[in-house]
């Protein structure tokens, strides 16, 4: 078996890894077939095979992607768990794979940004890879990105991947004064500790992002949840990946429809 495949694991961690797996078996290994994986949602995206950066050892591990004794393909050579997103060509990155516990998953093609307002003031994001936090933010969806990975920053990182998270932020404030004990919106921040973070960035007009987790809960957010879909992110470029809609997910993905 000559066929190599290369593929960008995003979340939970992040690795570079070689395979003789297609992306759908791939996916099905990972979340079932892999006594490393827990449980949740991962994320990982198709890397061009042919792409090289001398940063990664791509050769070296192609030449250890042999099969096993009994013929079954090598499902992972590892390349690298660290600092990889950084070193990514955005060319080089091809289909989004978003996956469940149970080895389902939708595909999402790279598309075209819509700059659509959605009617919020103040907005969540999950910075998923390489930092993993809940970010409470004034920037709309572009702008976030562009302040993220700007060097003159305070805070940034030369590259980021991210998404929005839906949240009506006016009805939850109404709807947490009438019952204080709302249920968790975003697994592991206490609906109080939005109530406070929200209000602190309504109150203070210097103050454009809000931490509100040092944690990113990626796995355990439904992907009907997500809004406008996933961004790559560096200093001069772009790359984003549109969410694909539900209907289209029901006809063509139908079991990790089920799951949502």
């Amino acid at each position: 078996m000559n066929t190599k495949y290369l593929y960008l694991l995003l979340y939970p961690n992040q690795s570079l890894i070689a395979s003789q797996l297609d992306p759908v078996k791939f996916a099905q290994h990972y979340a079932q077939g892999s006594t490393s994986f827990l449980g949740g949602n991962f994320l990982f995206v198709e890397v061009d095979p042919d792409f090289r950066q001398t940063y990664f050892k791509i050769d070296v591990a192609y030449e250890r992607l042999i099969p096993h004794e009994d013929g079954r393909p090598k499902a992972t050579k590892f390349v690298s768990n660290y600092r990889t997103l950084e070193h990514i060509d955005f060319t080089a990155l091809k289909n989004l794979y978003y996956c469940n516990a149970f080895g389902n998953f939708v595909i999402l093609q790279p598309g075209d940004y819509d700059p659509k307002p959605d009617g919020e003031d103040i907005h969540v994001f999950l910075d998923i890879n390489p930092i993993k936090m809940v970010i409470l933010s004034k920037y709309n969806f572009d702008d976030y990105g562009t302040i993220s990975t700007d060097p003159n920053s305070l805070v940034s990182t030369p590259i980021i991947l991210y998404t929005q998270v839906k949240y009506e932020i006016d009805d939850f404030l109404i709807q947490f004064s009438d019952n204080p004990f709302l249920p968790l919106r975003i697994p592991g921040v206490h609906p109080a500790r939005m109530r406070d973070s929200i209000l602190e960035v309504k109150s203070s007009p210097g103050k454009i992002n809000k931490g509100v987790s040092l944690d990113c809960p990626f796995n355990k957010i439904s992907y009907r949840n997500l809004l406008r879909g996933f961004m790559f992110c560096s200093l001069n470029k772009r790359k984003f990946y549109p969410l694909t809609p539900l209907e289209e997910i029901e006809k063509n993905f139908y079991q990790f429809w089920k799951s949502m």
